[in-house]
């Protein structure tokens, strides 16, 4: 993966945690707030910091998904034979040999 599309998956997710970090805090207090019938312990700061990185955490896995789900068949199925003299001809694996 290459760094370019490393930051189409977690800048967006970034903005993303911090908007929906924003709304849910705003309605929900973390020290009401109960873990299994637990109340929860934890300062608020850590909280809020576990919070994000959980809202990050699953935004940069839809970003993630959608990125992967964009790629063409020939682009996931690019030249998969392992021997280089029975490639098609024009696959760029052909000659080199070596990954795509």
């Amino acid at each position: 993966m290459n760094p370019r599309t490393l930051i189409w998956i977690f800048w967006p997710s970034f903005i993303v945690a911090g908007i929906a970090e924003g709304i849910f805090f705003t309605i929900f207090d973390p020290m009401e707030m109960n873990v299994f019938g637990d109340p929860v312990t934890w300062s608020r700061t850590a909280v809020y910091s576990l919070g994000f990185f959980a809202f990050w955490a699953v935004t940069s896995a839809s970003s993630a998904l959608t990125c992967f789900l964009q790629k063409t068949p020939a682009e996931i199925n690019q030249c998969p034979i392992d021997d280089p003299s029975q490639r098609p001809p024009g696959c760029p694996r052909r000659e080199e040999g070596g990954c795509c």
